[in-house]
């Protein structure tokens, strides 16, 4: 089995490629051992690496986050071994019946439409530019015009994620849906 290795626009996130499926459907992130317990077991056992912060799924790929005071060259052998032994002995990435995706707020009944062009815009424009950089962005609300996102993945607490939020995100939306008048990250 050959994992690609990818840099992301992150410097603490790797994004992981091993070429075959991860996730039938969403995507699953975990910011802790806690977290993924009894979820992902592929995230547990990657938590089980020291210096392993966070680990996102995605459809393709994973992406592992490190703590700060770690350095990639030690870190990159045990989490290849980790997802390496982990799908050629055919284990699960998520338990039976583990939910993927973060939930939203509810929408409010005049907002329908104007949510529903928003959540287009987001599936096809921003978050395939975004999982090519190891992260997700995910659609939390909107209210009084103010659209609200979670990053996820990579994109969590990466030092241009404001600048694709507002430099991007935000001027597209308030191109194609004049009510948007701001995003924020939740």
């Amino acid at each position: 089995m050959f994992i690609q290795t990818e840099q992301t626009p992150n410097p603490a996130t790797l994004k992981f490629i091993p070429g075959r499926p991860v996730l039938e459907e969403g995507t699953a992130d975990f910011r802790s051992v806690e977290e993924a317990a009894g979820v992902s077991p592929l995230a547990e056992r990657l938590f089980g690496v020291d210096n392993v912060a966070g680990v996102f799924l995605g459809p393709d790929f994973v992406s592992v986050s490190k703590s700060d005071d770690a350095e990639w060259y030690l870190l990159k052998p045990a989490i290849l071994g980790v997802i390496m032994e982990h799908f050629t002995a055919g284990q699960a990435v998520m338990n039976k019946g583990a939910s993927v995706d973060a939930g939203e707020q509810d929408v409010r009944e005049e907002d329908r439409e104007i949510v529903s062009q928003i959540k287009e815009l987001l599936e096809t424009r921003v978050r395939p530019a975004v999982a090519q950089d190891g992260g997700d962005i995910v659609f939390q609300g909107f209210q009084q015009g103010v659209v609200y996102l979670h990053m996820r993945g990579a994109c969590a607490g990466c030092p241009s994620s404001t600048a694709t939020l507002k430099m991007g995100i935000e001027n597209m939306l308030r191109h194609y849906i004049p009510e948007v008048n701001e995003v924020r990250a939740v």
